[in-house]
């Protein structure tokens, strides 16, 4: 196992979590990347700029990384499966009421019940449905 296989994570997780406390100290409110979106689609947010700067660094930092570095993934070429996860993790944060950034990164380290809950949920729902597309469906 070569050093870019884990450090990649770890250097991603300590992004996450440094700017989840970031957001968290700065405004008083929790970062959840499905909430700030949330309130910018359905016109509720007051602060639309701020919003804006946060989603697009969220998307833009990864992409200009990914230019530099040229990670490899091993993401399917199939694009009706790559927009049916898409839709479907989006339509599960809004089930859910927050996402991986809002329940696993902010609200585990609040020691937040719902947001372990939530986690544990997502991570099994998760696990499973790569174990049925994987092994019964043959989809990936």
């Amino acid at each position: 196992m070569a050093w870019q296989d884990w450090s990649f994570g770890l250097l991603g997780g300590v992004m996450i979590g440094m700017a989840g406390a970031i957001y968290l100290l700065g405004n008083g409110r929790i970062m959840g990347a499905s909430g700030i979106l949330g309130g910018l689609i359905d016109g509720s947010a007051r602060d639309r700029a701020e919003r804006a700067a946060f989603l697009a660094g969220l998307i833009g930092l990864p992409a200009v990384l990914a230019l530099w570095l040229m990670p490899q993934t091993h993401l399917t070429g199939n694009p009706g499966l790559i927009l049916a996860g898409g839709l479907l993790t989006g339509l599960g944060t809004r089930l859910g009421n927050g996402c991986t950034s809002g329940h696993g990164v902010c609200g585990i380290s609040r020691l937040a019940p719902r947001g372990i809950v939530a986690t544990l949920v997502y991570m099994l729902a998760g696990a499973l449905t790569v174990a049925l597309a994987r092994h019964v469906w043959g989809v990936i």
